[in-house]
């Protein structure tokens, strides 16, 4: 407008440049007038994560809608200019980032909760680090606002979620969510700002804590004499294995345990000793949460553990002392910080022989699951990976019925295992993916013809039952076909013996499996695209065969190529490119007017340009 100059100031947003800050400006500045940040800047202060939640004293909160505006505030003396601000996540508190995470990676137990896994639903965490003393990579995402002066904003097309914030100076601000990429640069930052300590404080307060925390001993209670005690889980210590008694459980952490234990005089000890009687495991009551400590005589705080097996009180019969425990198995329900809901244990028992030394082998299992899960839930076991496979984690199979998918949901190939005179026992080691294995051990042939000898050496090789199909992915589900791909099977060839009369049997059984990552480099996932079953027979004439089985993993990973460095420049010059310089030259030799120094010139231009 005449007398009155103004200038176009805009800053548009390019798709291709999405990682970037995206926004559209239009402003009409005054000619002469530039842009000048907050008259009270402050670093260090800027707007958390944790002020940006709903229903927390930072104040009000508005968002850019049509017509409507919702309260929320930045805390005071946020940047009023177009500043860029990137501020931290406190670690006290957390932000349900479970919708950010469509795939959960570390969510490897359905129905029941992973520990430290802060994307696991299964754990009912509103904010999963009061309860885990850290979260395993992967389970959160980072994230970072950016902000600039709300006055600046027209009209905005960022593709990331945006909302105008409000200062206590009134001053409105408009910020973008964007997430945040970790790489390896940045790493050691976003761990520096996001990460805590792996170990938790050994000092305790005066008053219990409301809630147990991952790794917490779990309290009990003993109605008959009023005393307060650790649920225990024995565990084997030393070169022997001896049953450690004192070994406390720990909330969330699902483990086995073996030890051993020796008797002088299994004979006294037999009904006197409470390791071998099982009414000892289950007669005391677990505290729901550790604030129930101060309130013991209120049943509410207190779960009865309840009995689900048969178990017979210890019995000498003559030089046999009958029904002993070798098992123990609690499954402990949890719900959240609401605490334990359920606990329930079941037994396994044996018969000892009263001899010099005699020893008992003992197993103790704990396991954690969510309350009131589902059926299907509670028949499942660990998954292998979410999605791709875990080094080191079972190789999931399938075999039999596909109607029936529960029952073979969570078996895993296995291999041959010997016991200590080198016999094969009816155990068998798991085969852990990307782990190559070879085992073996004796068997005993029986009577029988040849077909029938046969078959039992197969299935001791591969297993009762056989599998049949092999999981893609290590959380594979039975009940979807096109997550399991058959297992290819070559059997001897009894023509390549040469023997007609001969009875042929399988020794050997070789296990290969064919695995890639795919996906992103930043994020590769593991998976099987192929398995075979391949079998080595001879002529066998004694009574007792060597079986071997090994396992062979292949990786056929196809990796893109590395990205190349900037093309070179090939600089090509037209046919008659000096044409116009002939012409002036040949014109000024004619005239003798033209300039030396405009020849040189330009070919030192030329020379110039070559060299580029």
């Amino acid at each position: 407008r005449p007398g009155n100059p103004r200038k176009m100031l805009g800053v548009v947003y390019c798709p291709m440049f999405a990682s970037q800050f995206a926004l559209v400006l239009y402003l009409m500045v005054p000619e002469g007038v530039r842009l000048q940040p907050s008259s009270s800047p402050r670093s260090g202060a800027d707007p958390t994560l944790s002020d940006l939640e709903p229903g927390s004293r930072a104040g009000t909160f508005q968002s850019l809608s049509e017509g409507t505006e919702t309260p929320w505030t930045v805390p005071e003396g946020s940047t009023m200019g177009p500043t860029v601000v990137t501020p931290s996540v406190p670690g006290n508190r957390t932000v349900d980032l479970l919708s950010a995470l469509p795939i959960c990676v570390c969510d490897l137990t359905p129905g029941a909760c992973d520990i430290n896994c802060c994307c696991d639903r299964d754990c009912y965490l509103l904010h999963p680090r009061t309860v885990f003393s850290f979260c395993l990579p992967g389970s959160v995402r980072s994230s970072s606002w950016v902000c600039v002066d709300n006055s600046l904003i027209f009209r905005s097309n960022s593709p990331f979620p945006t909302r105008v914030f409000m200062d206590s100076n009134g001053v409105r601000q408009f910020c973008v969510h964007k997430p945040q990429t970790v790489n390896a640069t940045n790493f050691q930052a976003l761990a520096a700002e996001f990460g805590g300590d792996s170990f938790t404080s050994t000092f305790q307060t005066q008053s219990p804590p409301p809630f147990y925390r991952a790794g917490d001993p779990i309290l009990t209670y003993f109605p008959k004499w009023s005393v307060t005690s650790l649920l225990k889980q024995p565990a084997g210590v030393g070169a022997g294995g001896f049953c450690a008694e004192n070994n406390p459980a720990g909330f969330l952490e699902s483990k086995s345990t073996t030890c051993t234990r020796f008797f002088e005089n299994l004979i006294n000890s037999c009904t006197l000793d409470p390791a071998l009687n099982a009414a000892s495991y289950y007669n005391f009551t677990v505290l729901k949460v550790p604030r129930a400590i101060t309130d013991l005589q209120n049943t509410k705080f207190r779960v009865p553990v309840t009995l689900v097996s048969q178990a017979d009180s210890p019995l000498l019969v003559g030089n046999t002392c009958q029904n002993v425990v070798s098992q123990v198995t609690y499954d402990i329900e949890i719900n959240g910080t609401s605490g334990i809901q359920k606990v329930s244990v079941s037994f396994e028992q044996t018969n000892l022989t009263a001899e010099p030394r005699t020893s008992l082998q003992q197993h103790f299992i704990i396991r954690f699951g969510t309350f009131q899960q589902s059926t299907v839930a509670s028949l499942t076991h660990s998954r292998s990976g979410n999605p791709g496979y875990i080094v080191g984690k079972p190789l999931l199979a399938l075999a039999g019925d596909r109607s029936h998918p529960v029952s073979f949901w969570g078996s895993w190939m296995t291999l041959l295992q010997s016991q200590g005179d080198g016999t094969c026992s009816f155990k068998r080691h798991e085969v852990q993916f990307g782990v190559n294995a070879v085992s073996g051990c004796k068997l005993r042939l029986g009577k029988g013809d040849c077909t029938h000898l046969q078959q039992e050496i197969y299935e001791t090789l591969h297993g009762r039952p056989r599998p049949e199909q092999v999981a893609i992915f290590g959380n594979a589900d039975p009940a979807q076909k096109g997550e399991w791909t058959r297992i290819l099977s070559r059997n001897c060839s009894v023509s390549a013996i040469h023997c007609t009369s001969c009875c042929v049997l399988p020794v050997s059984l070789e296990i290969q499996v064919l695995w890639a990552y795919i996906g992103l480099q930043s994020n590769p996932q593991a998976h099987v695209s192929g398995t075979r079953f391949e079998y080595q027979c001879q002529f066998i004439q004694d009574s007792e065969v060597s079986l071997t089985t090994v396992v062979t993993f292949v990786d056929i990973t196809q990796r893109p190529e590395p990205p190349r460095g900037q093309p070179r420049i090939n600089w090509k010059l037209p046919f008659d490119f000096f044409f116009p310089f002939k012409v002036a030259f040949s014109r000024a030799v004619d005239s003798q007017k033209g300039s030396v120094s405009l020849i040189l010139t330009l070919c030192l231009l030329l020379f110039g340009v070559l060299n580029l």
